[in-house]
């Protein structure tokens, strides 16, 4: 009989998501068929699952911990921000609407019956299903409806460990607290806690772990220790993007864009030896030594380049070229880097068009299709292909793209500025390939640590081990049911 586990937190960032791919890899390391499941994710940093739809990529990262392909039942509600207040709601892949967070709420009660489907469904294919919470279940405020944490938990009978975050402070009150404004019938679904990211001798902690078990009743199943290999995974939310202090060869700089989506397409390059790459943010001039700006993905193009502007990263540009920079836009990025972006329909707001930055020959028309593949390509400047994939609404067309970044099935893709120095494409996903990367970064002189992939993999089974030598995973696998 399948068991199912789920993992909620005590806040955002407390390590939800490293604990279940950390988690993932253990099981299967103890000859389980396991599957990670993330009822609601919000998130824009999203991948492109093998049955054609897209997923949040931090169930991507467990998805591969697991050992399996990616599929959308893995996250059956992916929220996509495209406001403060408004998100593109994805539903078993598919984009079913964009909608304000007041309507999102009256939405929810009809979700939870795609969200039993994709979970029931994975239940019956694998030994354990590992659940991820979203935020915390604290937020009792939210709990009409819920399907993030403790509605889906005692809609589908699934016990709860509690994550709480001691790097941030307060862990017992964190805890304690959640217990403290759980409605009875939630707290009777925690089947016991866990406090994550210590720092130092976890033995300190001793009296704090008695005191958590002595006012909740909630049984502990350990102190994690900080782990410090994490940041060799790829990340989920923009916050924990970070640039290296480390002197490198290569100065990439990424303008942190209000919106940025799919982000990881960074990971690979941030760990490459020979790169500084620097996360610019708002308010901050582009570095007059940067030798490469990458424009990365955007959740919504018109909004950040207005975003852009507004910071004066526009004039930066025009500036980091007369000096004989390079620039690559990607998926957004690269929309942006044309002449015109229009938007007869207003998907990403009021109906119009939105003059580019004009630095590619190309204009783009967005529309409601949305193209959803992993792609094949081969790199024209290098003849050196690679794997990637597309995620994007919009076509894009002009002369600069006689003048293709790259060729998918033989078509042409993206679009080069004569001087080869302004590029664009729609391929996210090309750095992670060692052979791509090496090419491109030799292209400014760089030599390329390969392995991106061996890496990862090395790190999610060094977390595994960590989880093992720390956690009582017998008895929190065995709270599975």
């Amino acid at each position: 009989m399948s068991r199912a586990l789920m993992i909620q937190g005590t806040g955002s960032n407390v390590g939800k998501s490293v604990l279940v791919a950390g988690l993932c890899r253990a099981a299967v390391k103890r000859g389980l068929s396991v599957a990670p499941f993330k009822p609601q994710n919000m998130s824009n940093n999203a991948a492109v699952t093998a049955d054609g739809g897209e997923i949040g990529r931090a169930q991507a990262l467990q998805a591969r911990a697991a050992g399996l392909a990616l599929h959308t039942d893995m996250n059956p509600v992916l929220l996509k921000p495209e406001s403060e207040t408004g998100a593109q709601v994805v539903v078993q892949g598919r984009r079913i609407a964009t909608v304000k967070a007041r309507d999102y709420a009256r939405l929810k009660a009809e979700l939870i019956s795609p969200v039993r489907e994709s979970f029931d469904r994975l239940r019956a294919r694998h030994d354990l299903v590992l659940v991820e919470g979203a935020g915390s279940p604290a937020e009792v405020n939210l709990r009409a409806n819920d399907i993030a944490n403790m509605g889906f938990a005692v809609a589908a009978d699934v016990p709860v460990i509690l994550a709480g975050d001691i790097d941030r402070g307060g862990v017992i009150a964190q805890i304690v607290g959640t217990q403290a404004v759980l409605p009875a019938e939630d707290a009777a679904q925690v089947a016991g806690f866990l406090v994550n990211k210590f720092r130092g001798d976890p033995s300190l902690f001793d009296d704090g772990y008695r005191l958590i078990e002595q006012h909740t009743g909630w049984r502990g199943f350990g102190v994690l220790p900080w782990f410090g290999e994490a940041w060799r995974l790829p990340a989920e939310d923009a916050l924990d993007l970070r640039g290296q202090a480390r002197e490198g060869t290569l100065h990439i700089v990424c303008l942190r864009l209000g919106r940025i989506a799919n982000f990881d397409d960074l990971d690979p390059l941030a760990q490459e030896p020979g790169v500084r790459l620097t996360m610019l943010g708002p308010g901050e001039a582009l570095p007059g030594d940067t030798d490469l700006v990458i424009l990365p993905g955007s959740k919504s193009t018109r909004g950040d380049l207005a975003y852009l502007r507004e910071q004066g990263w526009d004039l930066d540009l025009v500036a980091h070229l007369r000096r004989g920079g390079h620039v690559l836009g990607i998926c957004g990025g690269y929309q942006m880097l044309g002449t015109v972006i229009h938007d007869p329909d207003g998907l990403e707001g009021p109906p119009g068009h939105e003059a580019g930055l004009g630095l590619l020959d190309v204009e783009t028309r967005m529309s409601a299709d949305k193209r959803l593949s992993e792609v094949d390509a081969v790199h024209v400047a290098t003849g050196v292909a690679f794997h990637g994939y597309e995620i994007h609404i919009g076509q894009t067309d002009g002369p600069d793209r006689a003048r293709p970044f790259a060729r998918v099935e033989a078509a042409p893709e993206g679009a080069v500025s004569a001087d080869g120095r302004i590029a664009g494409s729609y391929v996210h996903g090309m750095f992670s390939d060692d052979a791509f990367r090496a090419a491109y970064l030799a292209g400014f002189g760089v030599a390329s640590e390969a392995g991106y992939d061996a890496r990862v993999e090395d790190t999610l089974d060094a977390l595994a081990a960590h989880l093992e030598a720390h956690l009582d995973l017998d008895a929190l696998f065995a709270a599975a049911r």
